[in-house]
């Protein structure tokens, strides 16, 4: 096992201070640091520091010895590559409104642009990669999102209660057909309104917003949220879109788990993030970057529902947050202050061990240790030894496990 240094991505949307803080550096930072990354992703992989200081690149390690770093089983299933990608988030701004393909999707939409020759870096690339990209976030503050699709009976609701001239069409529409059809009907109409009709509704609906806030009305958070959106991209669809998504608040510890299909956008919050490792990304608004609405309309998953909220279930590895998908399994381990028990982690599966509080020494049977700090995160390939977690003696102390869902 190793000690990572890992890559700080610089996106328009992060904090100065929550990364920087994390990992000790001077604060604030000079620009907006949104992301750290911790795994083999080919864009940015972290780099492995042995004792004497050397560094070598994960990806490379990988690639030259996949069975020794993932276990025969997982590199075998998932083509020698480290099937997932460990994240800090620092949500400042609100991110694009976006969905991800399922695995057969990805496959067949990789061999569509391939066979186009369009380049994999292009703007309008859509699958730079043929692989799924599911994901799970855990909020380590209070952590704002949109996600799913809402009861199609409450947003009828939400509508009515903004309702102007221009929107009350729309509003009966739903109304009409309250399932995942009149979903996609308002949705498809919406995103794919002329400008001239946008640049018309829109401020209508945002001076509708701004009127229920005025009057406390019980869509408060919602109209906020929209306002928000509005007034940061105020001719983009994507606001409108928003209307229609569950509006979550996760405590810190709460999860959500973002399927194939799952129409989200994440607006303000600290989180752990673990998902497969895929570039497939298709943007539905509330954002310069290419959207492909008919690509768009194959993706996203209508169905409607409430959005569930996961909070670990226990496990031998403290809490696990349980899902389908088989690129990734994320963990959560906590220490009250003064509570020294030990806790073991069995191997023969690729792990990455990341402390957001405190300090732990992690002991290989092997006889080697390493105390992480908060914000040091440290590599465990699937040939070492099982290692044992032994926690600060004081303060409160968090660490995450990402391994491989594979086996």
């Amino acid at each position: 096992m190793e000690l990572l240094r890992n890559a700080v991505r610089p996106y328009a949307w992060g904090s100065r201070t929550t990364i920087p803080e994390l990992l000790g550096r001077e604060v604030p930072a000079p620009h907006p640091e949104a992301e750290l990354w911790m795994g083999a992703h080919p864009g940015d992989p972290s780099r492995l520091i042995s004792p004497d200081g050397d560094e070598r690149s994960l990806l490379e390690l990988v690639e030259a010895d996949p069975h020794g770093q993932l276990g025969r089983e997982c590199a075998e299933r998932w083509g020698n590559r480290l099937p997932f990608l460990l994240k800090i988030l620092a949500v400042e701004e609100p991110l694009s409104m976006q969905a991800h393909p399922s695995a057969e999707q990805s496959a067949e939409g990789y061999a569509r642009e391939e066979a186009a020759g369009i380049p994999r870096d292009a703007a309008n690339r859509n699958y730079p990669d043929p692989t799924a990209k599911p994901e799970l976030v855990c909020a380590l503050t209070e952590f704002h999102a949109l996600a799913g699709f809402r009861e199609p009976e409450r947003t009828v609701e939400l509508l009515r209660a903004i309702e102007t001239p221009g929107l009350a069409k729309y509003t009966e529409l739903l109304a009409a057909q309250p399932d995942s059809a009149g979903l996609r009907a308002l949705f498809t109409t919406w995103i794919t309104l002329p400008q001239p009709v946008l640049d018309e509704l829109l401020p209508e609906v945002l001076d509708a917003c701004v009127l229920h806030v005025k009057d406390h009305g019980r869509f408060d958070v919602e109209c906020r949220t929209i306002l928000e959106l509005g007034e940061a991209h105020p001719r983009d669809a994507g606001v409108l879109a928003a209307l229609l998504l569950n509006r979550l608040v996760l405590s810190a510890g709460e999860a959500i788990y973002l399927p194939a299909g799952n129409l989200h956008l994440y607006l303000h919050g600290t989180a752990v993030e673990i998902l497969a490792n895929s570039d497939n990304i298709l943007r539905c608004g509330l954002t310069p970057k290419h959207v492909d609405v008919p690509e768009l309309l194959r993706v996203v998953d209508f169905t409607c529902a409430d959005m569930p909220v996961l909070r670990g279930e226990p496990s031998a590895c403290g809490e696990v947050y349980t899902t389908d998908a088989p690129e990734f399994e994320l963990s959560r381990c906590e220490w009250a202050a003064g509570e020294t028990g030990s806790l073991k982690l069995d191997n023969g599966k690729p792990q990455i061990l990341l402390c957001t509080q405190g300090s732990v020494r992690v002991k290989a049977e092997s006889g080697q240790e390493i105390e992480l700090r908060r914000g040091q995160s440290v590599w465990v390939p699937a040939s070492d030894p099982a290692v044992a977690l032994h926690p600060a003696e004081s303060g409160r102390t968090q660490l995450f496990r990402a391994t491989s869902g594979c086996l």
